[in-house]
């Protein structure tokens, strides 16, 4: 089966990826809003929907509105609900359609959605692959934008 669907618990990966936003606390609204930035990014690339799960009580007040889309799903938990709580009960539902990965670095949420089916992968082992395909695009990029240049030049 193809994986459907990556599930993020976004804190836990903020505290794993503290360059992402530097000068700004893993549970501010930048740190947010860059983790959304750099994830939308990773999507665009792989073509793997992702939702990414905050803990709270809802948004927190005042948070700024991110948009959230069908393949980049920004999700708070609600009262007596945790992001964990979410993860595996998405996984279960998403059992029948394919695989799911679930990226945090809860030791016991990734077997609990291992043992449902699921993959589970630690924060800093996606962010070295965020990263890698990310740095591959960027060399792409340079490399057209280089070749457009030159054949520009040469008319």
């Amino acid at each position: 089966m193809a994986l459907v669907r990556i599930l993020i618990d976004g804190y836990s990966l903020l505290h794993a990826w503290r360059e992402l936003a530097p000068g700004h606390a893993p549970h501010s609204a930048k740190a947010r809003e860059a983790l959304v930035r750099q994830l939308t990014r990773y999507q665009d690339m792989t073509g793997v929907p992702l939702t990414i799960f905050f803990d709270g009580q809802g948004a927190p007040a005042g948070t700024p509105k991110v948009p959230s889309s069908p393949n980049v799903e920004i999700l708070y938990s609600k009262h007596g609900q945790t992001a964990d709580d979410m993860i595996e009960r998405v996984t279960y539902r998403l059992r029948p359609y394919g695989e799911v990965l679930a990226v945090t670095n809860d030791n016991a949420e990734r077997d609990t959605v291992i043992a449902m089916g699921g993959h589970a992968q630690s924060c800093e082992a996606f962010i070295g692959q965020v990263e890698t395909i990310l740095g591959e695009m960027e060399g792409d990029l340079q490399r057209y934008n280089r070749n457009e240049r030159n054949r520009y030049n040469q008319r």
